[in-house]
């Protein structure tokens, strides 16, 4: 197996090194598809001997499926800037190389939340179909939460020990920047789809939100950070689902008039 590692990346020049570094020993080609950087990092990217191409952003889905299709090889470790691959993966995708028995892989995404690292919440295992050969399947989704998708239904996935590391968010103001962002682009993915939110899923939705993840996922167990990662999420679904009223109104009003 010859493996492509594809970066998608936008001003990431405090993580983009760390990431490449972390593929070194796996990679045969390191492609870094940037959408049209402002800082180092394509400076950074081309010292380490990444291959850049310069695309202007495409959405999630459309971005990845442009790295896959412009990488040299058929098989594919598709990365964000923030991710590193843990020394345990890397050994994990070392002796798959030799011999690949499934056409794509998944594995656990373990993320550090300023600071500390999400072993509850629903953020772990977290498992990520990122390796895999783009003959047979591709990205797709929405404009958040995309997924890679094999085109046979039946596709058996591969699974490899080891965790993805993803450096997140490193203050709470950076989630909070994060939330707007995201609910912003669910909620108008939501609206396009013809999905709208009762009033009283506004009011329970997000109270079981926050019990199901501090509660029954155990998000207690990791501390401060734990709590506090799940009353912002708990806030960022009274945002998406209040956006998701405001924009069928604002549809509704002009049709109106």
């Amino acid at each position: 197996m010859q493996l492509s590692v594809v970066v998608i990346t936008l001003n990431e020049e405090k993580n983009i090194e760390r990431c490449l570094l972390s593929v070194k020993e796996i990679a045969d080609e390191v492609l870094v598809i940037d959408s049209l950087s402002t800082d180092n990092t394509t400076i950074i990217s081309a010292r380490l001997g990444a291959k850049i191409i310069d695309q202007e952003f495409l959405g999630y889905v459309g971005q990845r499926n442009f790295g896959a299709d412009n990488a040299e090889n058929d098989w594919i470790l598709m990365l964000d800037a923030d991710e590193v691959v843990s020394p345990e993966l890397v050994q994990s995708i070392a002796n798959i190389k030799k011999d690949p028995k499934y056409s794509c892989y998944e594995f656990n995404r373990l993320t550090n939340y300023c600071g500390k690292w999400i072993k509850h919440c629903g953020w772990y295992p977290d498992k990520k179909i990122r390796l895999y050969n783009k003959n047979a399947g591709k990205w797709t989704g929405h404009l958040v939460h995309e997924h890679w998708e094999a085109n046979n239904k039946d596709e058996t996935v591969g699974y490899l020990k080891g965790d993805l590391l993803h450096y997140t968010y490193n203050t709470i103001d950076d989630h909070v920047s994060q939330i707007h962002k995201f609910t912003e682009l669910s909620a108008r993915s939501a609206v396009e789809a013809g999905k709208n939110i009762s009033l009283l899923k506004l009011w329970l939705g997000p109270k079981w939100f926050f019990f199901s993840r501090y509660i029954l996922k155990l998000g207690f167990l990791d501390g401060y950070y734990g709590y506090l990662l799940c009353k912002l999420s708990t806030y960022a679904q009274v945002i998406k689902y209040s956006k998701i009223r405001q924009y069928n109104k604002m549809i509704r009003d002009n049709i109106n008039s």
